[in-house]
């Protein structure tokens, strides 16, 4: 298998398979029947000639498949050359279930060209980044410390890193799919009024994952003639997004969708009462902290007692 080895990047397509398949190289090894050392000298390239038995069953265990045939334009040229000679036979013999669903290509590791100090890869089924500064190492745990200069940092950062725990790694390929499907629009069909505005963050199969509720008011009833009677404003309700989803900025695209919609209409000031980390969200988004206080209130009505039996 010296040519083919040649023409197509063995090891590489392991590593992408194993990673689709969230296997290391000792549990890939295990069900293929073969050892671990042949499995790691074939992803490292340093297996001259591997023998065809052996990917295939590296492949196969992977939830790959193995096809062999010839490019597609020589597949229709039925010239009849080797009507006599058994070959196109023999290719349909090998092929056995090219006729059966497309063989799509896996995408390649995307932190394959990551290297730790002593030139290795990363494990494929796990996920390696660079690390930049603190916060993108999880051994740091100084990285809080916003004003510790990097000549008094405990230890030195590596230029690279990756996620052991497979239960933190697939939460972060979650959020970064939850991030990437995410889509935040106005809702302007369930009826509200035009002063009422609700925006809402949701997945492509239309699960709600956050929503956001502002009205207008009219400055002039608060300030009376000294505002221009046909300026606007717009009173931020409320940012809820579900639990789970929380951190993954989808509350801010949900104000900064605020924010571009009051430019197309005109309105420049927006108001809010937040607490906690509503305070940091806003501020981030742009909202100052106004001088005046604000105290929070709440109404509750108390059960009115019933009315005892009337008497004569």
């Amino acid at each position: 298998m010296a040519e083919t080895a040649d023409r197509v990047d063995l090891g590489g397509s392991l590593r992408a398979l194993r990673r689709r398949a969230d296997l290391s190289q000792r549990e890939l090894a295990d069900l293929a029947g073969v050892p671990q050392a042949t499995l790691a000298r074939i992803e490292s390239g340093r297996s001259g000639d591997v023998r065809f038995r052996t990917m295939e069953r590296l492949v196969r265990a992977a939830g790959g498949r193995v096809a062999i045939g010839t490019p597609a334009a020589e597949a229709g040229d039925d010239t009849g050359d080797h009507a006599g000679d058994g070959s196109r036979a023999q290719a349909s013999d090998h092929t056995g279930d090219l006729t059966g669903p497309e063989v799509v290509p896996v995408p390649r590791v995307p932190h394959d060209g990551l290297r730790d100090e002593a030139g290795r890869r990363y494990p494929a089924h796990l996920d390696a980044w660079a690390v930049h500064g603190p916060r993108d190492w999880p051994g740091a745990w100084w990285a809080g410390w916003w004003k510790l200069p990097p000549q008094h940092w405990p230890r030195r950062l590596p230029a690279a890193t990756y996620e052991l725990s497979r239960e933190r790694r697939d939460h972060r390929r979650w959020a970064e799919r939850i991030r990437r499907e995410v889509a935040v629009r106005r809702v302007t069909d369930d009826g509200l009024p035009d002063t009422c505005w609700r925006f809402v963050a949701e997945l492509p199969d239309g699960r709600l994952l956050g929503e956001l509720r502002a009205h207008e008011r009219n400055p002039r009833l608060l300030y009376g003639d000294l505002i221009d009677a046909g300026e606007r404003e717009v009173v931020l309700d409320g940012v809820l997004v579900a639990g789970p989803c929380r951190l993954l900025g989808i509350g801010r695209r949900l104000v900064e969708a605020l924010t571009v919609e009051m430019e197309r209409a005109g309105i420049r000031v927006a108001h809010a009462v937040a607490d906690h980390g509503g305070v940091d969200l806003l501020l981030a988004c742009g909202y100052r902290i106004e001088g005046r206080g604000h105290y929070a209130m709440r109404l509750d009505r108390a059960p009115q007692p019933c009315a005892g039996p009337a008497t004569a």
